[in-house]
């Protein structure tokens, strides 16, 4: 079982930058993928980015993810954030395994068994 735990959440000014943590604790798989996701209020549960065991790192857009490894934690960096960014920033994790070690394309919320509580993000003037 693993544990997540977001962090880094808050309100921001649109145009603003914000870097999210999410702290994992638990059981340690030798292939995994990490993701982000977020939910508007009033909307589904929709997915932003992703990154496996693999990689050091992905971006996509205004939106980067990456992994410290030594402290266990996975980063969400998010740039030239406006009010439509305003939701529940999700950290998720998937056991994948060596022969099938890549994210599921696309994200989807029943692909991922480990989950965050979530951190709140608000961008408003």
């Amino acid at each position: 079982q693993v544990q997540l735990v977001e962090s880094g959440g808050g309100s921001v000014q649109p145009g603003g930058s914000l870097r999210l943590s999410c702290a994992v604790s638990g059981d340690v798989y030798n292939y995994y993928c990490v993701a982000w996701f977020r939910q508007i209020a009033g909307k589904e549960r929709e997915g932003i980015i992703s990154m496996t065991s693999r990689s050091s790192y992905n971006m996509k857009g205004r939106f980067k993810i990456s992994q410290d490894n030594a402290n266990n934690t996975v980063y969400l960096e998010m740039n030239s954030l406006t009010s439509e960014d305003t939701a529940m920033y999700y950290c998720a994790s998937a056991r994948r395994s060596a022969r099938l070690w890549d994210c599921p394309r696309p994200l989807r919320v029943d692909d991922f068994d480990s989950w965050g509580r979530g951190t709140q993000v608000t961008v408003s003037s």
